[in-house]
């Protein structure tokens, strides 16, 4: 009997207790220990919880500026709706306005992003935010690239561009108003000279209204009259003049190049400013990215 006890390897009892002890809820375990079963997360050091709260604020400074160039391009294209029963004169998608919305759509979107990204701590939203901000600089380098390579053929078209302004210059208050502001500015007229404004089915000689082989005031040497008062007819009839006589009234010169040297000039401000904005956004990644790795 000794032996037959010695073979035994344990006792229903301790059967029992060894159960009991094997299988154990997992709850108990965890109020014994709860490191085990929920860890506690690393506290973020003061450092991360600035960087959060910057970045939170970067991109609802740039939220705001989005959405105050979005609210500009709706009340453009809201206040140029045509009344009823009147047709529209400018297509949709040759309004200049088109521009203010879609870039306001674009950084109020990924601002917006951003925001929620750091706030909420949305690894989700911070990705889609850096993916943004890095097709936004690739859009960027490849524009800088076009403007160095194609440098003659972005000339013909900024040239077409202002051609078209000029036989649509009635049609459309924002072209009307660039280019009252071009001319008045660099004080030309035309794109080559003044006697463009000839091919405008308006200022041509043979146009039945009363601006018929005239340019706009703001062509003009003096568009003031008695020096305070504007004189919108100062223009009128300067096609039918000589080169001598028109040349004392308006500008003979064209806006072609008075734009492309003043282009020119402003070639470090545009530099400044393009460094300017990669810098900005390169700011925003490395935040991103900051509040990115401490979640």
């Amino acid at each position: 009997q000794a032996s037959r006890l010695v073979e035994l390897p344990y006792s229903s009892f301790d059967d029992d207790d060894g159960d009991d002890s094997d299988h154990s809820l997992p709850g108990d375990t965890a109020e014994q220990d709860p490191g085990v079963w929920y860890p506690e997360p690393p506290k973020l050091s003061p450092f991360s919880h600035c960087v959060r709260y910057l970045a939170f604020l970067w991109n609802l400074l740039f939220l705001l500026l989005g959405l105050l160039i979005l609210a500009v391009g709706v009340w453009g294209l809201l206040a140029k709706s045509p009344l009823p029963g009147e047709e529209r004169g400018v297509p949709l998608g040759s309004d200049p306005m088109l521009l203010f919305v879609l870039v306001g759509l674009g950084a109020s979107a990924v601002s917006l992003a951003g925001c929620l990204g750091a706030f909420r701590a949305s690894p989700c939203l911070l990705r889609f935010f850096l993916g943004a901000l890095l097709a936004f600089g690739g859009l960027e380098v490849l524009g800088g690239l076009l403007l160095l390579l194609a440098r003659r053929r972005l000339r013909d078209a900024l040239r077409n561009l202002l051609l078209l302004c000029l036989l649509r210059y009635q049609e459309d208050p924002d072209l009307q108003f660039l280019v009252d502001e071009v001319q008045r500015s660099l004080q030309c007229c035309g794109l080559e000279s003044y006697r463009d404004w000839e091919s405008n089915p308006y200022f041509n000689c043979s146009a039945p209204g009363v601006q018929a082989c005239g340019v706009p005031a703001s062509c003009c040497q003096d568009p003031l009259e008695n020096g305070s008062v504007p004189n919108a007819q100062c223009g009128f009839g300067v096609l039918g003049l000589g080169l001598a006589a028109a040349g004392a009234a308006v500008h003979a010169g064209g806006c072609g190049a008075a734009l492309s040297a003043w282009l020119r000039g402003q070639a470090g401000a545009i530099a400044a400013g393009a460094t300017a904005l990669v810098l900005v956004e390169a700011v925003g990644a490395l935040m991103a990215l900051r509040v990115l790795g401490d979640i």
